[in-house]
């Protein structure tokens, strides 16, 4: 049976996850942070022990023997249980001869899940040379050439493609010859990792490591120790399958920690296991993020997968941002911490407090959470804004804007947040939510602080073409792709599943477009495709004959288009001197990072189609436009070298692609917009008839300039969506006034930047006049109730012929809101007048029977709110702090205080509501509760069955997504179940 330990830590020091701040204390006295750790009784094993009986094992069980051997091969036990054996008798002999301390082994077994150590800075290129030295081998022998173009082939050896793409076994090549030792060394694990510490301390260290290393041991054991030290294993094992042959819940704890020496630490018992609290996330502590599953086959596969488990047919469809993955903590003091997907501390990039002004990006989230929030975990994308272009810039532009952040320069780029969920909020883990309840709880959670911290938006979908729409929306705006979510799922840490998948627009046959390239450059590649050209750079031919680098594409080829461009063009390739390029035939970007291994004469190449899904500007090739995401399609046998795409007729292709985008673009616009011809109006007291401006949507704002300072209100519309508004009726944003009269300043609150403004005296102009003349088609003159946030001193006139005495527009056709607010208005504006309460009360009745105004949606709802007031006043609770007991169990996770009922009460009154605090009133309709406290509702309905009109006992949710949805749902829906 598991057990639980014994002797755990003091209360104050039970939590081993938290307070990671304390680096420095850690790395002085582990012991303080891990009481509980295991000590090691005797010497770790030598290192040969780890490839010897671990690696080489593992290895060789991959391999299916053939001939005689492989009939008794189908009689042994399956790989997967070999591989465990294997595995675990490694972990028993460790156990027995060194102790139960197996951090040493494992940060060597796995090195890239050690986030203890720092990164060496060692690279292939790198380390190749230091090899060099080592060895003293000259530069211009063989083995070094090899050594530096491990990729290629040998130049000497009967097997000259050996170890091609494979630097460790060009490394062994080298070695072998020079070897010190035969037999393998006395070099202790212990010894290694100490060793790799000085290594990755100080770059100084780099050549008498390396020479240390060299002297100890042979050329097997340095072949291992660079795999090492690159974290290129590949020893036949996932992480997953070492992890659950140490403890059951290894894997589980790594995923919310990421800290390979807290599961080899903490988990060193396998009798013990980790409670519940345990394997949730934890506060400023990194875990291991759930990521998108690659799109499956066809859009239908992924629908189908979507909506497999469930009667609701409904995903969510995310654009997938280009940036970089991120979770942000905060705790109850208001500390952040920042980490990137492979647990890399960002915070002294973004920041660790609101104060740090060195922080980028936390200095701007002082209003960033709502009131009740003490502490939260995010998951989002961190990318690059630009506030000039007011958009997204390209992936790869972080480093540069943390820095520009920090001169204060308001067109600097500059990180921003976007979130898409959270996890952990108020003391309380939210994995085992589902997506919609955490998007809830985020949404109450965050205050969005424009191009700094905002939530991700989604779009609702249920079929094939949903997704198709929204791919083509993303794609001409140059996006990465989608993300399809299920709303359903729960969090799944560490994990790729069908829950979320990616959809890249390469994969869509409508989108992107094919262009016939030739081949003028060549990539080895590694691994698997060791020793051959792997990868081509097409390029296009200029007015001056020389062909331009244009896009590097790697995608898509099948073996045998591997084996057919080989085959036309063997003997034809040429090895790129940086020294001397072949500038009479290719000319790269200036910048260019990635020169070719090979390069070919044009007349000697083949042309290949490739499709792209965008065009994108790039600095990396010479034509200054490069294909987003490359993909090869076929093989162009039919056409000649000289027939391939060329720079004049490419751009060509890309003015029409473009015209014709844009020409999309103001089809749907022209869908989407609903015009309407108004009729001048003869206005009472005016000589001559008004019209209103009449141009198409497409063209509304043409000439004219808008600043948008805040989201609306009323409909809820971000402050990028108003801007999005703006952009496609023709209008340009800027993001100051620029000191200008003829930029029309847009807010619906009243921040600091509107605040200055109407100190200046400069008029400020609510996003309902944006929605209004789009609606109607027409630019509308401003009305000084409706569309006015701020009007300068003096200027009330200019507004006066807008509207009539009684407040109707003379330019809006009236709604059933603007009718209710005339006639309350009118009773208290005509005092010699009288309206009858039976007149209103029969006009309310007729629209309610159509399509009442959201201010009269409760009117005939008669309602007693269950607060802990009420409950203890009407004898239904001993007091109230028995019923505040209760409400410790809400379903809000912002505040359980009663908060969501007092907001029920204000927008029941609003909704023209009655509320009632005496239960005994007969006349109630509703009784209102926050909780689900099955044992009281039951008492409570007890009370009521006596009564002849049983009033509905409901959650408060009725009320609020009513009032939400403009309409009155059905209570029933909201019913508390008792059973």
């Amino acid at each position: 049976m598991p057990r639980s330990r014994d002797m755990r830590m003091d209360d104050d020091e039970d939590d081993l996850f938290t307070d990671t701040r304390k680096v420095t204390q850690e790395k002085e006295d582990p012991d303080a942070k891990y009481p509980n750790r295991p000590r090691n009784s005797k010497p770790s094993l030598p290192f040969s022990a780890l490839y010897r009986e671990l690696f080489n094992p593992l290895l060789a069980n991959l391999k299916k023997p053939t001939g005689p051997q492989a009939k008794k091969y189908n009689q042994t036990k399956k790989p997967q249980e070999k591989r465990r054996e294997i595995i675990n008798r490694f972990i028993a002999r460790w156990r027995k001869d060194v102790g139960n301390d197996i951090w040493p082994a494992f940060r060597l077994i796995m090195p890239d899940k050690d986030r203890e150590r720092s990164v060496y800075g060692l690279k292939e290129k790198a380390l190749g040379s230091v090899l060099i030295k080592v060895l003293r081998i000259s530069k211009d022998s063989d083995d070094a050439y090899n050594l530096m173009h491990w990729k290629q082939p040998r130049i000497t050896g009967d097997n000259k493609a050996a170890g091609a793409g494979d630097f460790p076994a060009r490394c062994h090549d080298a070695i072998s010859k020079r070897a010190l030792r035969s037999e393998p060394g006395d070099m202790s694990i212990d010894e290694v990792n100490e060793l790799l510490d000085q290594l990755a301390e100080d770059s100084k260290n780099q050549f008498p490591v390396m020479q240390e290393f060299y002297n100890r041991m042979n050329a097997e054991e340095l072949q291992w120790l660079i795999k090492i030290i690159l974290k290129q294993m590949k020893v036949g094992a996932t992480e997953k399958t070492f992890f659950d042959c140490w403890h059951e819940d290894a894997d589980g704890l790594f995923n919310v920690s990421s800290s390979l020496k807290l599961v080899c630490w903490e988990l060193w018992d396998p009798e013990f296991r980790l409670n519940v609290t345990d394997k949730g996330v934890k506060l400023m502590q990194t875990f291991q993020p759930q990521l998108a599953q690659f799109q499956l086959r066809s859009f239908e596969d992924v629908v189908k997968k979507m909506q497999a488990t469930d009667n609701d047919q409904v995903f969510w469809i995310e654009e997938k941002l280009d940036g970089e993955r991120m979770q942000l903590h905060m705790d109850d003091n208001g500390y952040f911490k920042f980490w990137s997907r492979k647990a890399k501390d960002y915070t002294d990039h973004y920041g660790s407090a609101v104060d740090d002004r060195k922080g980028t990006l936390t200095r701007y989230l002082g209003n960033a959470f709502k009131s009740g929030v003490r502490n939260l975990i995010l998951d989002g994308e961190m990318v690059t804004w630009d506030p000039i272009e007011d958009a997204i810039v390209a992936f790869g532009t972080l480093k540069s804007a943390v820095i520009a952040q920090r001169t204060d320069d308001p067109t600097a780029h500059r990180p921003f947040f976007r979130v898409f969920d959270i996890l952990y909020l108020n003391d309380t883990s939210l994995i085992n939510y589902t997506l919609r309840d955490r998007r809830n709880a985020l949404n109450s959670a965050i205050e969005p602080v424009p191009r700094r911290l905002e939530v991700h938006t989604y779009t609702e979908g249920s079929s094939v073409e949903d997704i198709k729409v929204k791919l083509r929306e993303v794609v001409a705006e140059a996006s990465e792709g989608l993300v399809i979510k299920n709303p359903r799922s729960m969090y799944s840490l560490g994990d790729r599943n069908d829950d979320w998948l990616k959809v890249k627009p390469d994969y869509m046959k409508e989108l992107g477009e094919n262009f016939d390239l030739i081949i003028i450059g060549g990539y080895y590649g590694q691994g698997s495709r060791g020793g051959r050209l792997s990868t081509f750079m097409c390029g296009l031919q200029a007015q001056d004959g020389k062909y331009y680098s244009f896009c590097k594409v790697g995608g898509g080829f099948a073996a045998q288009d591997y084996n057919w461009i080989r085959h036309k063009t063997e003997g034809k390739w040429n090895t790129w001197n940086t020294r001397r390029p072949p500038t009479e035939y290719i000319e790269l970007a200036a910048g260019q990072a990635e020169k070719p291994d090979e390069w070919i004469k044009p007349e000697d190449s083949i042309v290949i189609s490739v499709k792209g899904a965008q065009l994108a500007p790039s600095d990396q090739f010479k034509v200054g436009v490069t294909l987003r995401f490359p993909r090869f399609m076929k093989l162009r046998e039919d056409r000649g070298w000289d027939s391939a795409l060329n720079l004049v007729e490419f751009f060509r292709m890309k003015r029409d692609m473009e015209a014709q985008k844009q020409e999309n673009e103001m089809q749907i616009e022209r869908r989407r917009a609903t015009k309407r011809v108004r009729r001048g109006l003869k206005i009472a007291g005016a000589d001559e008839i008004v019209e209103p401006i009449e141009v198409g949507n497409d063209h509304l704002f043409d000439g004219m300039n808008f600043w948008i300072m805040t989201e609306s209100s009323k409909p809820r519309k971000s402050k990028a969506e108003i801007e999005g508004m703006v952009k496609a009726c023709g209008g340009k944003i800027f993001q100051s006034d620029g000191g200008a009269d003829d930029v029309k300043c847009i807010a619906d609150k009243s921040v600091v930047k509107v605040l200055t403004l109407k100190k200046k005296g400069v008029e400020v102009i609510r996003p309902q006049w944006i929605f209004d003349c789009q609606e109607l088609g027409c630019k509308l003159p401003l009305e000084a109730d409706r569309h006015m946030l701020f009007i300068p001193p003096g200027a009330e006139d200019n507004f006066e012929e807008t509207v009539d005495q009684y407040g109707d527009s003379y330019y809006r056709d009236i709604t059933a809101e603007d009718l209710g607010r005339l006639l309350r208005d009118q009773i208290k504006l005509e005092e010699d007048e009288y309206v009858s309460e039976d007149a209103i009360s029969n006009l309310k009745d007729s629209l309610s029977q159509l399509d009442p105004p959201i201010g009269w949606m409760f009117q005939h709802v008669v309602a007693y709110l269950d607060t802990p007031e009420n409950a203890s006043k009407n004898h239904i609770a001993a007091s109230v702090d028995d019923i505040r007991k209760s409400f410790t169990q809400s379903r809000s996770l912002v505040d359980g205080n009663g908060l969501t009922l007092l907001m029920c009460q204000n927008i029941l009154e609003f909704g023209n509501g009655k509320i009632v605090d005496d239960f005994e009133d007969e006349n109630i309709t509703h009784i209102i509760v926050d909780y689900a406290d099955r044992s009281r509702v039951k008492a409570m309905r007890g009370l009521l069955s006596l009564r002849d009109t049983i009033p509905r006992v409901t959650l408060a949710d009725w009320v609020e997504e009513s009032w939400r949805d403009e309409t009155l749902l059905g209570a029933e829906n909201f019913a508390v179940e008792t059973l």
